[in-house]
């Protein structure tokens, strides 16, 4: 089987992390790109909006294929394979932003419910029928053409930030929450205390007590939405925080270790070296 490439989006533009491409653009640049195919399957390393404001075409994200049309918007998450086709009769925009860029510029609550938004376990990649693209598209181009450079990247965070937030809302009221809608609210439940006791504990058995259930069944809900453990997705959660912190932060390692629950440093960056391969001296 081909290996499937791991793509970091490099352009001049997007050294700080976002950028808005019109595909007209985006379309040219597939035209002359070398390394990969990119109507082959790759997989991302920062996340992308297609903005579909005329026409129609598809694309395929995690193997299947996505049909788009004006008023679509298709969100593919870091980390997820994707291919274009051939049917690129649309016009809009790409807009593509780095993991880093949004644990520096959103609210840790915003991050809370975008990340449900991009978790393809629980929501679809389109969006349709989506009422204030033109709005936003419109807010984010003024953003970029104005000539005071003065917190541009913040208010351009800021603009993407409240967009992101309108489709989760809209996702949310629309989805199917599932068949069991009691395994549904115990997923939420769970997510909430991770958010708000994950500095106290990175234990499964911990947070059952809390839900008044089995580490099994917690075990069996969680990867019911996520196709993960329980204990896989604490530790994302505490990795998001820390990268967060480490980002956004001048606090020395030890205290952010103790921010983040670890009682020894050795035991924090052998958590973060595990889980990215870097300690975290090199990540900041």
């Amino acid at each position: 089987m081909e290996k499937i490439p791991n793509i970091s989006f490099k352009t001049d533009k997007f050294e700080k992390g976002f950028e808005i491409i019109p595909f007209s653009v985006l379309f040219d640049r597939l035209k002359n790109t070398t390394g990969h195919n990119p109507k082959k399957l790759h997989r991302i390393q920062f996340f992308i909006l297609f903005v579909i404001t005329e026409g129609y075409g598809t694309h395929q994200v995690d193997l299947t294929e996505y049909k788009l049309k004006k008023g679509s918007v298709l969100k593919v998450a870091k980390g997820q394979i994707h291919a274009f086709t051939e049917e690129l009769h649309y016009e809009g925009y790409c807009i593509v932003f780095t993991e880093d860029f949004l644990l520096k510029y959103f609210s840790s609550s915003s991050i809370y419910a975008i990340s449900h938004f991009y978790n393809y376990h629980l929501s679809f990649p389109v969006v349709k029928d989506v009422s204030f693209n033109d709005f936003f598209i419109r807010q984010i181009k003024k953003e970029i053409e104005e000539e005071n450079a003065y917190l541009k990247l913040d208010l351009l965070a800021k603009i993407l930030e409240i967009y992101l937030l309108r489709l989760e809302r809209d996702v949310h009221s629309t989805n199917l929450i599932g068949e069991n809608k009691k395994y549904y609210l115990l997923f939420s439940d769970f997510r909430e205390l991770v958010n708000n006791e994950y500095s106290k504990t990175r234990n499964v058995k911990d947070y059952a007590q809390m839900l008044s259930i089995s580490s099994k069944h917690l075990n069996y809900i969680v990867k019911n939405y996520t196709s993960t453990t329980a204990k896989s997705f604490i530790d994302e959660y505490v990795l998001l925080e820390v990268k967060r912190t480490l980002l956004t932060s001048n606090f020395p390692l030890k205290e952010v270790a103790y921010m983040m629950g670890f009682d020894e440093v050795t035991n924090f960056t052998k958590f973060f070296k595990k889980h990215t391969g870097i300690t975290p001296k090199e990540y900041r």
